[in-house]
């Protein structure tokens, strides 16, 4: 197992967040993320016959990675739905701690088939989810250069978002843009040669987080964790780019996704959760150097209030 688990995804700030969880033996948990499972079987270790973990994924491929245990129940669906599935087991309001690590395992990015990646040749999928919804394909052959242009633009950051979008359009016309190769043959002449990757990296981004609607599923969830977790539990969770980060950080500090405080009487910032640590933790030079996925990751924890 140990084995499957490296090959599939290697874990980002295991301890870390583990020790943010605040796992007592006989809590109720839940990894929204459940991935390879790194992180899971952690926390397993450190329940008795009293805890339980919950795992979610929609991705099939994670299935393959459960663990064989009785304190552990697999959810196959996005965590958008975290609410409906603690309701269904009976836990809602009881939760003691939930984990979400935001990040593309390193699996989808090995995975030629998914379409994650520029380092290979493929179908443009990028579904986290292969059994239902639109491809990238899909997107980039039926968008209209409006809606690409702000795709690119709001997810990807990319300045050239319209110039590329009207390209992708016009391209389109002639040949339909159905595998990495043809979309990185109109991508690699807006990327400047010293910053290609960081160019395709941005784009793929955008794409990516378009196909799996993943920032307004990372709303929902966090939304109904003010309705899963008892008091005092515990939100640890894991970003990589800044529009997640930000989305994460302005609802910790004070309960809305725009940040807009609410003070008391006292000046006393109204929020529905308590920050456990005010600055951010991230990884340290070993991690870095182990496992280059954790470069950009930031861990933040909030307790309920």
């Amino acid at each position: 197992m140990e084995e499957t688990e490296i090959c599939y995804h290697v874990p980002v700030m295991l301890h870390q967040s583990l020790e943010g969880m605040n796992i007592s033996p006989s809590g109720i948990y839940v990894d929204v993320t459940f991935g390879g499972g790194g992180h899971s079987r952690e926390i397993l270790k450190r329940l008795d016959s009293e805890g339980h973990l919950y795992g979610f994924d929609q991705d099939a491929d994670a299935e393959n990675n459960i663990p064989d245990q009785p304190g552990f129940t697999f959810v196959r669906s996005n965590f958008r739905y975290l609410y409906n599935f603690m309701r269904y087991y009976g836990v809602d309001g009881e939760v003691d701690a939930l984990l979400a690590d935001l990040g593309v395992s390193s699996h989808h990015f090995d995975d030629k088939e998914r379409g994650f990646s520029f380092r290979f040749d493929g179908a443009l999928d990028m579904r986290m989810n292969t059994r239902a919804g639109k491809t990238a394909a899909d997107i980039v052959n039926t968008y209209t250069a409006e809606a690409l242009a702000n795709v690119f633009y709001l997810y990807g950051e990319l300045k050239v978002a319209r110039k590329l979008a009207t390209v992708l359009v016009k391209a389109r016309e002639t040949k339909e843009i159905r595998t990495i190769g043809d979309f990185l043959e109109i991508l690699k002449p807006f990327a400047g040669r010293d910053k290609e990757k960081k160019f395709l990296a941005q784009a793929f981004q955008a794409l990516r987080i378009e196909v799996n609607d993943e920032m307004r599923a990372l709303r929902d969830m966090l939304q109904q964790t003010l309705k899963i977790l008892k008091p005092g539990g515990r939100l640890v969770v894991i970003t990589y780019h800044s529009l997640e980060d930000r989305l994460v950080k302005n609802f910790l500090k004070t309960g809305n996704f725009e940040g807009k405080s609410e003070q008391d009487f006292f000046g006393n910032i109204q929020s529905p959760f308590k920050l456990v640590n005010n600055k951010i933790i991230v990884p340290d030079e070993e991690e870095v150097i182990r496992n280059p996925r954790s470069r950009s990751a930031k861990l933040r924890i909030a307790e309920k209030k």
